[in-house]
């Protein structure tokens, strides 16, 4: 797995924080924290990958899990309210936020 990865923001389910179009560079980070954004594999579609705000972390003997969700609220998004807590292994913590305009 890369230790870094560059993401581009894709949709409106993360405004105002983060706009469609928007830039990221993300490193891998086994440590996960409540506020933090994060990139991750949406479980239920591989290869999809999501941009979300952590929400809590729980330990799990067999790794920790995050609970992760949406900062908007005024649109219909996929989080961990569709699809549960998901393992923090395998993602990315977002490093650089890269203005659209830079794009």
């Amino acid at each position: 797995m890369k230790p870094l990865r560059r993401f581009v923001v894709a949709d409106q389910s993360m405004e105002p924080t983060l706009v469609d179009g928007q830039g990221l560079v993300a490193v891998r980070s086994r440590r996960a924290r409540p506020g933090q954004l994060r990139c991750l594999e949406h479980p239920l579609r591989p290869g999809f990958w999501l941009v979300k705000r952590v929400a809590s972390v729980d330990p799990h003997e067999s790794g920790a899990y995050m609970t992760v969700s949406s900062d908007n609220r005024t649109i219909d998004t996929v989080d961990s309210r569709r699809f549960g807590a998901v393992p923090v292994a395998g993602s990315y913590r977002v490093s650089i936020r890269i203005p659209r305009r830079l794009m």
